[in-house]
């Protein structure tokens, strides 16, 4: 794990990358940040404790189909690339801390093109199931209205589709994916570091 000095954590909503890249970058001593920071989307449809729905989130959610907000995201997803490169880029060099950089918006198809050197990915994947009770048990799905369940199933349609859109990416670029389903966060940890130090040795990284 010497040489590299960015480590970035994909996959879709729901997988543990927030979870996993925090435990990650503490391992390694290095800055841990999300591509969420960066810009945001209509994110997470459901109210919490300190966070109610705001009118465009629910409209957006609940008035797309699931093509469509996947079109949605994707494109978001672009527009958010340039500003992603040329933050790995500026972390890649000797000199500068680490970084552990997580989010649905590293794309695997952008990241196959990528020629930084001393950068390492990975792609959490869960199950389709996995990926809906972890969704209903953070928005309170057995409780919530019926508008509520909507939203939260039409999110979920977005979430599952988009993770079979990048797994076949993954599989097209042959990528690393570590499946997160059963396993704890050390676990997942390990197999990212793992996964991390393998991939150091591939041709152009």
């Amino acid at each position: 794990m010497r040489d590299v000095r960015v480590v970035l954590i994909g996959g879709t909503s729901n997988t543990g990358k927030s979870t996993v890249a925090g435990a990650v970058a503490e391992r390694l001593g290095f800055e841990h940040r999300s591509t969420d920071g960066l810009a945001r989307h209509p994110g997470r449809p459901w109210r919490t404790p300190d966070h109610e729905v705001p009118p465009h989130v629910a409209e957006h959610y609940g008035t797309l189909t699931t093509d469509e907000l996947l079109a949605s995201v994707l494109a978001h997803y672009e527009r958010l690339w340039p500003r992603i490169e040329e933050l790995i880029t500026e972390r890649a060099h000797a000199g500068v801390p680490g970084l552990v950089l997580e989010g649905s918006a590293l794309r695997p198809d952008r990241f196959a093109r990528l020629t930084v050197p001393r950068t390492a990915a990975v792609w959490l994947t869960a199950d389709d199931t996995v990926l809906r009770d972890r969704v209903r048990a953070a928005g309170g799905y057995e409780e919530a209205t019926d508008a509520e369940r909507h939203l939260m199933d039409r999110f979920l349609a977005r979430t599952v589709r988009y993770q079979a859109r990048m797994l076949d990416a993954v599989e097209a670029h042959g990528l690393v994916r570590v499946d997160t389903g059963g396993r704890t966060v050390t676990e997942v940890a390990d197999a990212v570091l793992a996964a991390a130090a393998a991939a150091r040795t591939r041709p152009g990284r």
